[in-house]
């Protein structure tokens, strides 16, 4: 399943962010450059992931940064695939309601 990617309003305007859930994960590609307004960091298409339920910072993508945003988004949906294979494989427990 492609994820659909849809750009963040900001109060920033020269912020560039687009986010995308699917499968209890969500993932966000950013636009970073070393100055300027915005996102610092090495220029590119920065992409992370985390886990929706957990409380947990987000996870950069290797290969980050992408060059374009479609290397980006694939990257993205690549490891949503490899995540939800791993979840058929390893189910989470579900605790049993106490008694």
């Amino acid at each position: 399943m492609a994820l659909h990617f849809v750009r963040v309003d900001t109060p920033v305007h020269a912020l560039e962010i687009w986010m995308a859930c699917s499968g209890g994960f969500s993932f966000v590609i950013s636009n970073e450059s070393r100055t300027g307004p915005g996102l610092h960091g090495k220029p590119g298409l920065v992409a992370s992931w985390r886990p929706v339920q957990a409380n947990k910072s987000a996870i950069k993508l290797g290969g980050s940064p992408f060059h374009t945003f479609a290397e980006a988004a694939k990257a993205c949906e690549a490891l949503l695939e490899a995540l939800e294979q791993m979840n058929a494989l390893h189910p989470p427990e579900i605790a049993a309601p106490p008694q």
